[in-house]
């Protein structure tokens, strides 16, 4: 299993999204690909926070409902999420997002721990932050994020 803490290079790229006004990163290397809504199924008795399954090029594919992961407030826009194609071990998991940003570099010297300011399972899943210029980039925990058994 891969070390928790953030790859101690001077740079890092993160692709980048958003979940209402929290802006969050995932390492590059762990994102396999960024597609459109795809058509759910619903699993029967799965946990809230599995939207359900997409046909990814044959391939079945977990979606994960961020928002519900995250414990934020279901999106009542018109507007469909959009799908952050993960690797993680040898799965691949889908988690839905509201918007998609961009993959930026970061200095490792702007890492920091948690805010305090942030609580519940926000806090839980992320590893921490960078302060950008004009936002916070929360950095998500993908292993903790896909471990229903976490938080």
């Amino acid at each position: 299993m891969e070390n928790p803490t953030i790859k101690a290079t001077q740079e890092n790229q993160f692709c980048t999204f958003y979940l209402e006004k929290l802006f969050f990163g995932i390492e590059v290397e762990k994102v396999q690909e960024i597609i459109r809504y795809q058509k759910i199924t619903h699993v029967p008795l799965s946990s809230p926070e599995v939207a359900g399954l997409i046909n990814l090029r044959s391939q079945i594919v977990t979606a994960i409902d961020l928002r519900r992961r995250l414990n934020l407030i279901d999106n009542k826009m018109e507007k469909l999420p959009l799908n952050v194609v993960v690797r993680f071990e040898d799965e691949t998991i889908s988690l839905l997002v509201d918007e998609v940003g961009d993959v930026i570099d970061v200095s490792q010297d702007n890492f920091e721990p948690p805010p305090e300011t942030l609580r519940g399972k926000v806090r839980e899943l992320i590893r921490g932050a960078y302060k950008l210029e004009k936002q916070l980039l929360l950095i998500l925990d993908v292993e903790k994020v896909v471990d229903m058994s976490v938080a």
